[in-house]
């Protein structure tokens, strides 16, 4: 149970983040290949998950923009990590890494993708945390399981973040989110606590922007 005083400073940073993000967020470079990272001086936000997961939805609710972040039908449209820019001057920076899982793209296509996420994800030293994006519909998958323990070995910190929760009843919400909560219990690199998200109704967006500023340690 929360204390009035961490209620009081939780509120204060939700606004914090809010008004940080309604200000200066800019796309920056996709970068295809390590070379062509941006200087590792600012902290760095990733987030990650299964092709089709709502990864660009929620990039763009959480800044508020209407298309900062591309959308699209087709599953494995991001094939490069994409750095956007937060603050005047850059505070932090977020990370859109490739999409995972049912990619409709060529096996060495696929593995290529998989290299420069794996040696980011290893080698970054200004990485603050990572999200792993699950579809609330679905829960955790293989795929994903698979990811959390590469964070595990690579000793990222990361949080899971449930998308698309206004897709399903709540009765099945909170199956999905006990589970996976009870899931992330066992990985070392993972926080216990379980966001709830969803793009589309605004759904738990102001805690998760709190959440990554109070990651990003600004």
């Amino acid at each position: 149970m929360t204390s009035e005083a961490e209620q009081a400073e939780q509120a204060a940073l939700v606004k914090r983040a809010g008004k940080l993000f309604s200000g200066r967020v800019d796309f920056l470079l996709s970068a295809p290949q390590l070379k062509f990272l941006p200087d590792p001086d600012v902290p760095e936000i990733a987030f990650c998950g299964r092709s089709n997961v709502g990864k660009s939805s929620l990039l763009n609710a959480l800044t508020g923009r209407r298309a900062i972040a591309r959308t699209s039908v087709t599953p494995g449209r991001t094939q490069e990590l994409n750095f956007f820019e937060v603050g005047e001057p850059t505070l932090f920076r977020l990370v859109d890494m490739p999409g995972y899982g049912f990619a409709k793209a060529p096996v060495a296509v696929v593995e290529k993708w998989r290299k420069l996420v794996r040696t980011y994800l290893r080698g970054r030293q200004v990485l603050a945390r990572n999200l792993v994006l699950v579809d609330s519909r679905h829960g955790l998958k293989d795929v994903d399981r698979e990811m959390m323990t590469m964070l595990d070995e690579a000793a990222v910190g990361y949080r899971v973040v449930l998308t698309k929760a206004d897709k399903i009843k709540a009765s099945e919400l909170a199956k999905v989110v006990a589970a996976t909560e009870a899931e992330a219990r066992k990985h070392v690199a993972a926080y216990p606590h379980v966001h709830v998200t969803s793009s589309e109704k605004g759904m738990g967006i102001d805690e998760l922007r709190a959440a990554v500023l109070s990651d990003a340690g600004v």
